[in-house]
């Protein structure tokens, strides 16, 4: 197994590997730290049988079915992230600056992506490293941040502020729309803890996060956005262009990620599957 950086910030490209095989502690152990260091992890040359990509999940977690999601048909631990050719001038999903489910009670630990069918150009996936958006924060911003908590709603899925009917999406992953339980405010703290590395991250993002506790609601917003723009800054993300066999993992609780939308007239498919997270402290 060679570990070599691939950004700044995160991602590093594992190679010497082959989880089609078994995978022993010895190994698990040291995926589980590669992850904890580089936060996004790109294994090339996979070509992971269903049984091997769950086993492999299983490495950083017990396997979460994501709500909201209408999972294979074949195995209800599994998304298949697919969007066929002909689908065009259609948002796809994860296609903004997001943390995933963050407005849960327990949002995803990291999950887990397979490459299958991927267009020759476009399809790229970005990531971006809130460990190094909350090392290089503004002094000013976190002073005002600390001890707070922020406020997520599952926006896109519930009814309060649900997507307008304009929107148009791919008719190949199917999503559940107008769920009241998505309106249910969450707090969770602006900066959060990895469990296992002791990293600090801030633990906000523009898909899910809507205020921030004990702030008025205007100046909320201002910072909000204020965040938003340094936590996206270049500096901090590392991109990757998919090809078949390629196998991603990432740490959801210490990144954003973004899917780019930009291979209209071609076929892209990745299976996808997550682990569990626990409550963000």
């Amino acid at each position: 197994m060679r570990v070599t950086p691939t950004a700044g910030y995160a991602g590093a490209e594992i190679t010497g590997l082959d989880l089609n095989h078994s995978i022993d502690e010895t190994l698990a152990s040291s995926l589980r730290d590669a992850l904890d260091e580089h936060l996004v992890l790109f294994i090339p040359d996979q070509f992971l049988s269903i049984a091997s990509l769950k086993r492999a999940t299983r490495v950083f977690g017990p396997i979460l079915c994501c709500p909201y999601i209408e999972p294979c048909p074949e195995d209800p631990e599994v998304i298949a992230v697919l969007k066929e050719a002909d689908e065009c001038n259609i948002g796809v999903f994860g296609g903004d600056w997001h943390s995933d489910f963050s407005f849960l009670d327990e949002p995803p630990g990291g999950s887990l992506l397979q490459a299958v069918d991927v267009p020759a150009v476009g399809g790229d996936t970005l990531w971006s490293s809130q460990v190094g958006a909350h090392e290089r924060l503004p002094k000013a911003l976190e002073t005002l941040i600390a001890g707070r908590r922020a406020i997520h709603i599952g926006a896109p899925y519930g009814v309060s502020h649900a997507p307008g009917e304009h929107l148009s999406l791919s008719r190949s992953i199917q999503m559940t729309r107008g769920d009241p339980q998505a309106d249910h405010l969450r707090h969770h703290p602006m900066v959060r803890t990895h469990p296992r590395s002791g990293r600090k991250a801030l633990f906000v993002n523009p898909t899910y996060t809507v205020a921030i506790e004990g702030l008025p609601e205007s100046e909320s917003r201002d910072v909000l956005t204020e965040l938003f723009e340094h936590c996206l800054r270049p500096d901090f993300t590392v991109r990757h262009r998919w090809q078949p066999g390629d196998l991603c993992i990432w740490d959801n609780r210490m990144t954003m990620h973004y899917a780019i939308n930009d291979y209209d007239g071609a076929r892209r498919l990745l299976y996808r599957t997550t682990f569990a997270g626990e409550r963000p402290f």
